[in-house]
């Protein structure tokens, strides 16, 4: 379906340039309100609730107050949060019965881009059709509603308690983390004054890193997109495991005590390992740029594996058709549907922390049973507009790297859901030969684009 707005996780862009601006937000608060209403027609005389939440962008301000005055305007109550991670405004909104709940996020991109992504009722990210609705509504006149109707805001002050404990009842009660010493990195970013609470609760000593945001540093040379500090820091404080977040701590990586990295493929393969010493697992969804090793590992578990599209939607459609409870991106979006509605780079680690307690192990012991191929990924700045499935020379040239890989890998071009990219992807058994192969197709793409 063609989207005017809406992209594989909200609206995403650069921070005063369409779409987001203060006027747009203010009119998609809107949208989404009168498209509420109409959804809770007869279902009571109370006036639909949502909640608001954010990460720590400057920007972040002004939109929550722009979704705030269009959502009062069509006449739905709103809920403040302030900053708090995408995962815990999908539980809040499922846990206070909210009818829907909105984050103002770009999650990893810098701080001068934001974003508004959406949650259902339950949690979960909206239907398609409900998305095609509010893109219908945000082009038709905004027409307030009686000022008797008007909608009203509150702040809810113990959102972050709440999500604290509700991180922590996702964790083994017969186990803790005592004696374990951990590197937190929240990226500057909603998990701050989360995460590093939550593993210290539950036993753990506790050092963080990414935990004083200023509104400009989220994801700025640490958290999940920028590892090499918590590597760093996990050696230099000689801890036993680290941990690190993207700005809205959807997404984990994590780093073993030799600094050693492990990526969303990897820590998904354990989680999967230790479900499947309690029962069967009745299968996983990866995504297209899901490493094939992991496919190849899981089949030798007799695990089922399929691939969505990329974005942890399509992840979370797929299982939901399958009615399977394991997915994930390599990316670090993990999905553990035993325990949360959505991808949340907390509860996740905590999956894999309990499965270290419950085997006394290390995570390089617990991913003996699965080693990645040599991936390489390219980005190519791509125009706006530019249909590149259309050139018959990408077409070309990516059929003939594919022949070249045949047998021995795969390759994927694949253009970006968030940013004017075209991301080239390329792996397979012999690292060498991936590497020449992406970097050849890369600068035919480049070539053509520029």
């Amino acid at each position: 379906m063609d989207r005017k707005y809406f992209g594989t996780d909200g609206i995403r862009g650069r921070v005063g340039q369409s779409p987001i601006t203060p006027d747009f937000v203010m009119r998609l608060g809107y949208a989404a309100g009168k498209v509420l209403l109409e959804k809770s027609e007869g279902r009571g005389t109370e006036r639909p609730s949502v909640l608001i939440g954010k990460d720590t962008r400057l920007s972040g301000y002004m939109l929550e107050s722009a979704l705030e005055a269009g959502f009062a305007a069509a006449g739905v109550d709103v809920c403040l949060v302030g900053p708090l991670p995408t995962p815990a405004i999908a539980y809040l909104t499922r846990a206070l019965r909210l009818q829907a709940g909105i984050v103002i996020s770009a999650s990893h991109n810098p701080y001068y881009d934001n974003g508004i992504k959406f949650f259902s009722a339950q949690g979960s990210k909206l239907p398609d059709e409900v998305e095609l609705a509010i893109e219908a509504a945000i082009d038709l006149p905004m027409e307030c509603v009686a000022p008797a109707d008007l909608g009203r805001a509150r702040r809810i002050d113990d959102a972050r308690g709440r999500y604290i404990e509700f991180c922590k009842s996702t964790f083994p009660n017969d186990l803790d983390l005592r004696g374990l010493k951990i590197v937190v990195d929240c990226a500057h970013g909603a998990a701050y004054h989360t995460a590093p609470d939550i593993f210290h609760e539950l036993g753990a000593e506790v050092v963080t890193i990414g935990t004083q945001p200023n509104g400009l540093n989220i994801n700025d040379g640490v958290g999940a997109t920028a590892p090499k500090a918590l590597c760093a820091a996990v050696l230099a404080h000689r801890a036993d495991l680290g941990l690190a977040l993207d700005g809205d701590a959807d997404r984990i990586l994590m780093v073993d005590a030799e600094g050693s990295l492990y990526d969303g493929d990897q820590l998904l393969y354990a989680l999967v390992c230790s479900r499947a010493k309690h029962g069967p697992v009745a299968g996983v969804v990866g995504t297209l740029m899901s490493n094939l090793a992991l496919e190849h590992a899981l089949a030798r578990l007799d695990v089922p594996f399929a691939r969505a599209a990329v974005g942890d939607r399509y992840v979370v459609e797929m299982l939901s058709e399958k009615a399977w409870l394991y997915g994930g991106e390599n990316s670090g979006h993990l999905l553990a549907l035993d325990r949360h509605t959505t991808g949340d780079g907390t509860v996740a680690a905590l999956q894999i922390l309990a499965a270290l307690r419950e085997t006394n192990g290390s995570l390089k012991e617990l991913l003996s049973g699965l080693t990645l191929y040599p991936q390489k990924l390219i980005n190519v700045p791509l125009a706006k507009g530019f249909r590149w499935q259309d050139d018959p020379t990408i077409q070309t040239a990516l059929q003939a790297t594919e022949a070249k890989m045949a047998g021995r890998g795969r390759v994927l071009l694949r253009a970006s859901g968030t940013e004017p990219l075209l991301r080239v992807m390329v792996e397979g058994e012999c690292a060498q030969e991936v590497q020449a192969a992406a970097e050849e197709l890369a600068g035919i793409i480049r070539q053509i684009t520029q």
